[in-house]
């Protein structure tokens, strides 16, 4: 599959064809006085071009990559983790939007004030006080929802509410001796 043309207005393609224009005749000739058939200039010149282009794009990824594991390793080691190991708030967080958790995971985790959050995001302090507001708001209800998901036993394990009557092992709750005055 092709990937899409960009329309004939579009910039991207105007500054391709500048650009093609100024260099495509001294690039071939470059190329054909360095190989024996002229022919062997350009096609396949251009898939080594390329091929190398990626190449070192790859290779530079590869690199970043290496770095950002080696700088999470001693940032693990040098401070300590703030994530916290309740599950229910965790799947909550994971429901947010991405928006939301970077915001509620600054306050929360990283411990920044609204001042270094608004520089940290670039926007108005205002502005992170409202939105502040509204991901605890968003996070308050799929805690809600999520906390009697949570907390209530699988249907086998409940209780039954009819008097006299055992049904998977649970009787109903007798008074104890306390109860009974």
């Amino acid at each position: 599959m092709s990937p899409p043309h960009p329309a004939p207005d579009d910039p991207r393609r105007a500054r391709f064809t500048d650009l093609f224009d100024r260099t495509h005749a001294p690039l071939l000739a470059y190329a054909v006085r360095r190989v024996a058939d002229p022919a062997d200039a350009a096609r396949p010149w251009l898939f080594g071009v390329a091929r190398r282009v990626l190449a070192n794009h790859y290779r530079g990824e590869r690199r970043r990559l290496a770095l950002a594991e080696r700088l999470r390793e001693q940032v693990v080691e040098a401070v300590p983790a703030h994530e916290p190991d309740d599950p229910v708030l965790l799947q909550a967080m994971d429901r947010l939007p991405p928006d939301d958790r970077e915001l509620l995971r600054l306050v929360a985790w990283e411990e920044l004030a609204r001042d270094e959050i608004a520089l940290v995001l670039g926007v108005p302090r205002a502005t992170v006080r409202v939105r502040l507001h509204r991901a605890r708001r968003r996070l308050t209800a799929l805690l809600a929802e999520l906390e009697p998901a949570q907390t209530d036993p699988p249907p086998a394990l409940q209780r039954t509410t009819q008097a006299g009557h055992v049904s998977n092992g649970w009787a109903p709750a007798r008074p104890g001796p306390q109860e009974a005055r």
